[in-house]
């Protein structure tokens, strides 16, 4: 008996309770060191202890939350030294990801990279930030797997959460002296003209330019902790 392929899996309530928890920790609802208690999430959300306690296990792993002994659950919160090996690995992987995919493309990248990169002009002055994060994963998923970097995805996706916390701080930053999408612009170019060098320092740029952003606003929220 041969069985149907399922092209795409059915939302589950736990995805949903998933998309919600992490996109309140992404826009400061939670804010780090918050705790997270399981029964007044499970009234405002509708749902069971047990679907709050697997969404707590699941966002844990992706190191947005913390267990702590004798206290439960809490916001995970990101220092700067976290996010310098954050943004170092970003800058080594992605930037190999994108010289190996400019020189190995083929035919059938460019219009799905140009989709790509048009569903991400879009979003981005969402006011909910899911669907842009989910189209700049799905931008940078297409460039690790043409550049057959499956494993190097397989890190990064491990670290997704915490890259996309670090996301909603940086992208639209009205000081930082290039737009962030720009950035995308110029890689997305680089790539699509075969250029493995420019793709690498367009790549090298995003990050750098993401990293100082990131590190201002995670030190600003130390020294107000400090002074708290």
């Amino acid at each position: 008996m041969i069985l149907e392929k399922i092209e795409k899996s059915p939302q589950t309530l736990r995805d949903i309770v998933q998309a919600r928890m992490r996109e309140a920790i992404f826009d400061g609802r939670f804010a780090p060191g918050e705790r997270l208690v399981e029964r007044p999430l499970c009234e405002q959300l509708g749902v069971s202890r047990t679907v709050v306690r697997e969404t707590i296990r699941y966002l844990e792993a992706e190191g947005l939350v913390e267990i702590i002994p004798n206290r439960g659950p809490i916001v995970a919160t990101l220092n700067r030294d976290q996010a310098r090996q954050i943004y170092d690995i970003r800058r080594q992987l992605e930037g190999a990801a994108a010289a190996a995919c400019a020189q190995k493309q083929g035919r059938d990248l460019g219009p799905k990279l140009s989709a790509a990169l048009t569903t991400l002009q879009e979003k981005i002055h969402d006011t909910q930030w899911v669907d842009f994060l989910q189209a700049t994963t799905h931008f940078y998923e297409l460039i690790f797997q043409e550049a057959g970097h499956n494993i190097a995805w397989d890190i990064v996706q491990r670290l997704n959460g915490r890259i996309s916390r670090l996301r909603t701080l940086t992208i639209t930053d009205p000081t930082r002296e290039r737009p962030g999408m720009s950035h995308m612009v110029a890689i997305h170019d680089a790539i699509l003209s075969r250029d493995a060098q420019r793709a690498q320092l367009a790549v090298e740029n995003h990050i750098a330019d993401a990293a100082q952003i990131a590190n201002r606003f995670l030190q600003e929220a130390e020294a107000g902790l400090d002074h708290g």
